[in-house]
Protein backbone atom coordinates (compact mmCIF):
# COMPACT_ATOMS: atom_id res chain seq x y z
CA UNK A 1 0.00 0.00 0.00
CA UNK A 2 1.17 3.45 -0.90
CA UNK A 3 1.76 5.63 2.17
CA UNK A 4 0.55 8.61 0.29
CA UNK A 5 -2.89 6.89 -0.60
CA UNK A 6 -2.94 5.00 2.88
CA UNK A 7 -3.01 8.88 4.09
CA UNK A 8 -5.30 9.90 1.64
CA UNK A 9 -7.66 7.39 2.68
CA UNK A 10 -7.56 8.28 6.36
CA UNK A 11 -8.80 12.00 5.41
CA UNK A 12 -11.25 10.58 2.94
CA UNK A 13 -12.68 8.63 5.53
CA UNK A 14 -12.81 11.36 7.95
CA UNK A 15 -14.52 13.98 5.80
CA UNK A 16 -16.95 11.49 4.79
CA UNK A 17 -17.77 11.40 8.25
CA UNK A 18 -17.73 14.68 8.88
CA UNK A 19 -20.45 15.30 6.26
CA UNK A 20 -22.63 12.63 7.27
CA UNK A 21 -23.10 14.33 10.62
CA UNK A 22 -24.96 17.75 9.70
CA UNK A 23 -25.59 18.45 13.16
CA UNK A 24 -22.41 18.10 14.75
CA UNK A 25 -21.47 21.34 11.84
CA UNK A 26 -24.63 23.14 13.28
CA UNK A 27 -23.34 22.44 17.09
CA UNK A 28 -20.04 23.43 16.26
CA UNK A 29 -20.77 26.69 14.77
CA UNK A 30 -23.72 28.06 16.71
CA UNK A 31 -21.87 27.79 20.40
CA UNK A 32 -19.41 30.14 18.80
CA UNK A 33 -21.88 32.55 17.32
CA UNK A 34 -23.60 32.86 20.66
CA UNK A 35 -20.48 33.61 22.36
CA UNK A 36 -20.29 36.80 20.11
CA UNK A 37 -23.65 37.92 20.59
CA UNK A 38 -24.22 36.96 23.87
CA UNK A 39 -20.63 37.93 25.39
CA UNK A 40 -19.74 40.31 22.76
CA UNK A 41 -22.94 42.10 22.87
CA UNK A 42 -22.96 42.25 26.47
CA UNK A 43 -19.52 43.45 27.27
CA UNK A 44 -19.13 45.57 24.07
CA UNK A 45 -22.07 47.94 25.99
CA UNK A 46 -19.55 48.54 28.42
CA UNK A 47 -16.30 47.78 26.96
CA UNK A 48 -14.62 48.99 23.83
CA UNK A 49 -10.33 50.07 22.58
CA UNK A 50 -10.75 52.80 21.21
CA UNK A 51 -12.34 52.68 17.88
CA UNK A 52 -12.42 48.81 18.11
CA UNK A 53 -15.45 47.40 19.80
CA UNK A 54 -15.42 44.41 22.29
CA UNK A 55 -17.12 42.55 19.72
CA UNK A 56 -14.19 42.92 16.62
CA UNK A 57 -11.69 42.51 19.79
CA UNK A 58 -13.50 39.09 21.03
CA UNK A 59 -14.15 37.51 17.07
CA UNK A 60 -10.71 36.06 16.76
CA UNK A 61 -10.61 35.12 19.81
CA UNK A 62 -13.90 33.03 19.06
CA UNK A 63 -12.23 31.85 16.20
CA UNK A 64 -9.40 30.24 18.35
CA UNK A 65 -11.86 28.92 20.86
CA UNK A 66 -13.61 27.17 18.27
CA UNK A 67 -10.17 25.45 16.79
CA UNK A 68 -9.22 24.79 19.43
CA UNK A 69 -12.40 22.89 20.99
CA UNK A 70 -13.45 21.12 17.58
CA UNK A 71 -9.77 20.08 16.71
CA UNK A 72 -9.07 18.41 20.49
CA UNK A 73 -11.92 16.96 20.81
CA UNK A 74 -11.22 14.69 17.15
CA UNK A 75 -9.26 13.12 19.41
CA UNK A 76 -12.49 11.37 20.74
CA UNK A 77 -13.09 9.57 17.68
CA UNK A 78 -9.89 7.68 18.26
CA UNK A 79 -11.20 6.14 21.36
CA UNK A 80 -14.64 5.10 19.41
CA UNK A 81 -12.20 3.43 16.72
CA UNK A 82 -10.51 1.57 19.49
CA UNK A 83 -14.05 0.30 20.58
CA UNK A 84 -15.22 -0.79 17.71
CA UNK A 85 -11.79 -2.00 15.91
CA UNK A 86 -11.28 -0.12 13.14
CA UNK A 87 -8.09 0.96 14.10
CA UNK A 88 -6.72 -2.64 14.87
CA UNK A 89 -7.53 -3.17 11.05
CA UNK A 90 -6.01 -0.32 10.18
CA UNK A 91 -3.11 -0.76 12.11
CA UNK A 92 -2.40 -4.48 11.08
CA UNK A 93 -2.32 -3.16 7.71
CA UNK A 94 1.65 -2.22 5.83
CA UNK A 95 0.64 1.15 6.27
CA UNK A 96 3.61 2.35 9.09
CA UNK A 97 2.05 4.33 12.08
CA UNK A 98 3.12 7.92 11.92
CA UNK A 99 1.57 7.67 8.58
CA UNK A 100 -1.58 7.14 10.68
CA UNK A 101 -0.76 9.72 12.41
CA UNK A 102 -0.69 12.17 9.77
CA UNK A 103 -3.82 10.97 7.84
CA UNK A 104 -5.74 11.56 11.16
CA UNK A 105 -4.23 15.50 11.49
CA UNK A 106 -4.89 16.16 8.25
CA UNK A 107 -8.08 14.81 8.45
CA UNK A 108 -8.99 16.54 12.23
CA UNK A 109 -7.65 19.71 10.55
CA UNK A 110 -9.50 19.76 7.20
CA UNK A 111 -13.16 19.41 9.27
CA UNK A 112 -11.87 21.90 11.67
CA UNK A 113 -11.10 24.40 9.13
CA UNK A 114 -14.63 24.07 6.97
CA UNK A 115 -16.35 24.91 10.45
CA UNK A 116 -13.51 27.97 10.98
CA UNK A 117 -14.66 28.79 7.26
CA UNK A 118 -18.19 28.84 7.99
CA UNK A 119 -17.54 31.28 11.30
CA UNK A 120 -15.19 33.38 8.86
CA UNK A 121 -18.48 33.91 6.77
CA UNK A 122 -20.45 34.59 9.38
CA UNK A 123 -17.67 37.28 10.82
CA UNK A 124 -17.85 39.17 7.02
CA UNK A 125 -21.85 39.02 7.34
CA UNK A 126 -21.71 40.49 10.89
CA UNK A 127 -19.51 43.38 9.42
CA UNK A 128 -21.39 44.04 6.69
CA UNK A 129 -24.21 44.83 8.75
CA UNK A 130 -22.05 47.20 10.94
CA UNK A 131 -22.25 45.22 14.02
CA UNK A 132 -18.29 44.93 14.20
CA UNK A 133 -15.57 46.62 12.59
CA UNK A 134 -14.41 46.05 9.15
CA UNK A 135 -12.45 42.55 8.27
CA UNK A 136 -9.53 43.19 5.90
CA UNK A 137 -10.46 40.93 2.12
CA UNK A 138 -7.71 41.30 0.81
CA UNK A 139 -5.55 38.00 -0.48
CA UNK A 140 -2.42 38.69 1.53
CA UNK A 141 -4.41 38.92 4.71
CA UNK A 142 -6.90 35.95 3.54
CA UNK A 143 -3.89 33.84 2.92
CA UNK A 144 -2.36 35.10 6.44
CA UNK A 145 -5.76 33.93 8.39
CA UNK A 146 -5.74 30.86 6.87
CA UNK A 147 -2.02 30.27 7.74
CA UNK A 148 -2.41 30.95 11.31
CA UNK A 149 -5.44 29.00 11.61
CA UNK A 150 -4.34 26.01 9.58
CA UNK A 151 -0.75 25.85 11.61
CA UNK A 152 -2.82 25.90 15.18
CA UNK A 153 -5.57 23.89 14.38
CA UNK A 154 -2.64 20.92 13.04
CA UNK A 155 -1.13 21.55 16.79
CA UNK A 156 -4.63 21.38 18.39
CA UNK A 157 -5.76 18.22 16.57
CA UNK A 158 -2.20 16.71 17.79
CA UNK A 159 -3.12 17.16 21.32
CA UNK A 160 -6.52 15.48 20.77
CA UNK A 161 -4.49 12.54 19.18
CA UNK A 162 -2.38 12.16 21.84
CA UNK A 163 -5.23 11.93 24.70
CA UNK A 164 -7.20 9.49 22.32
CA UNK A 165 -3.76 7.11 21.78
CA UNK A 166 -4.24 7.30 25.43
CA UNK A 167 -7.60 6.79 26.67
CA UNK A 168 -10.11 3.68 26.55
CA UNK A 169 -13.17 5.34 27.49
CA UNK A 170 -15.02 8.84 25.85
CA UNK A 171 -15.79 9.76 29.14
CA UNK A 172 -12.36 9.87 30.60
CA UNK A 173 -11.35 11.36 27.43
CA UNK A 174 -14.02 14.11 27.62
CA UNK A 175 -13.26 14.98 31.01
CA UNK A 176 -10.05 15.33 30.48
CA UNK A 177 -10.40 17.29 27.19
CA UNK A 178 -12.60 19.39 28.89
CA UNK A 179 -9.95 20.16 31.87
CA UNK A 180 -7.14 21.56 28.95
CA UNK A 181 -9.18 23.47 26.79
CA UNK A 182 -10.77 25.94 29.16
CA UNK A 183 -8.04 27.32 30.91
CA UNK A 184 -5.96 27.18 26.99
CA UNK A 185 -8.93 29.27 26.08
CA UNK A 186 -9.31 31.53 29.14
CA UNK A 187 -5.73 32.50 29.47
CA UNK A 188 -4.85 33.30 25.84
CA UNK A 189 -6.07 36.68 25.80
CA UNK A 190 -9.40 36.05 23.65
CA UNK A 191 -11.43 37.53 26.48
CA UNK A 192 -9.17 40.78 27.43
CA UNK A 193 -6.07 42.53 26.71
CA UNK A 194 -2.97 40.74 28.22
CA UNK A 195 -0.80 44.09 28.88
CA UNK A 196 -2.00 44.55 32.32
CA UNK A 197 -3.10 41.14 33.92
CA UNK A 198 -1.42 40.44 37.36
CA UNK A 199 2.32 39.26 37.06
CA UNK A 200 1.53 35.82 38.86
CA UNK A 201 -0.93 35.43 35.59
CA UNK A 202 1.69 36.36 33.01
CA UNK A 203 3.46 33.36 32.62
CA UNK A 204 0.61 30.82 32.44
CA UNK A 205 -0.44 33.31 29.26
CA UNK A 206 2.88 33.46 28.03
CA UNK A 207 3.35 29.80 27.86
CA UNK A 208 -0.26 28.97 26.50
CA UNK A 209 0.08 28.28 22.43
CA UNK A 210 -3.14 29.83 22.06
CA UNK A 211 -2.02 32.61 23.33
CA UNK A 212 -0.34 33.46 19.96
CA UNK A 213 -2.92 32.34 17.55
CA UNK A 214 -5.13 34.65 19.38
CA UNK A 215 -2.54 37.71 19.08
CA UNK A 216 -1.92 36.96 15.00
CA UNK A 217 -5.58 36.86 14.37
CA UNK A 218 -6.12 39.73 16.05
CA UNK A 219 -3.50 41.50 14.32
CA UNK A 220 -4.70 40.18 10.93
CA UNK A 221 -7.93 41.69 11.38
CA UNK A 222 -8.23 44.55 13.47
CA UNK A 223 -4.58 45.34 13.69
CA UNK A 224 -4.28 44.96 17.59
CA UNK A 225 -1.45 42.58 18.43
CA UNK A 226 0.54 42.51 21.41
CA UNK A 227 3.46 40.38 19.95
CA UNK A 228 5.19 41.08 15.96
CA UNK A 229 3.15 39.08 13.25
CA UNK A 230 6.50 36.81 12.93
CA UNK A 231 6.80 35.67 16.54
CA UNK A 232 3.43 34.78 16.70
CA UNK A 233 3.48 32.51 13.87
CA UNK A 234 6.86 31.16 14.83
CA UNK A 235 5.76 29.87 18.12
CA UNK A 236 2.65 28.48 16.52
CA UNK A 237 5.21 26.65 14.02
CA UNK A 238 6.95 25.52 16.97
CA UNK A 239 4.39 24.35 18.82
CA UNK A 240 2.64 22.51 15.94
CA UNK A 241 5.61 20.85 14.99
CA UNK A 242 6.28 19.49 18.84
CA UNK A 243 2.81 18.05 19.09
CA UNK A 244 3.42 16.36 15.65
CA UNK A 245 6.20 14.91 17.08
CA UNK A 246 4.77 13.77 20.02
CA UNK A 247 1.78 12.17 18.36
CA UNK A 248 3.56 10.28 16.04
CA UNK A 249 5.97 9.00 19.42
CA UNK A 250 2.47 8.63 21.02
CA UNK A 251 0.85 6.69 17.85
CA UNK A 252 4.26 4.32 17.53
CA UNK A 253 3.71 3.47 21.38
CA UNK A 254 -0.01 3.18 21.44
CA UNK A 255 -1.92 0.21 22.51
CA UNK A 256 -5.10 -1.27 21.46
Amino acid sequence: MSVLFGIYALWYREIRVFFREPSRIAAAVISPVLWLLIIGGGFGSLVSFGNVSFLAFLYPGILVQLALSTAVFFGLYIVWDKKIDFLKEVLVSPLPRAAVFFGKVIGGSTDTMFQLAILLLLGCLLSSLGFMAVLPLSAPAIALLFAFLLVATAGFTGIGLVLGSRMDSPEGFQLIAGFLVTPLFFLSGALFPIDNLPGWLIPFVLANPATYAVDGLRGVLIGMHQFPAGLDFCVICLFSTVMILVGTYAFEKMRL
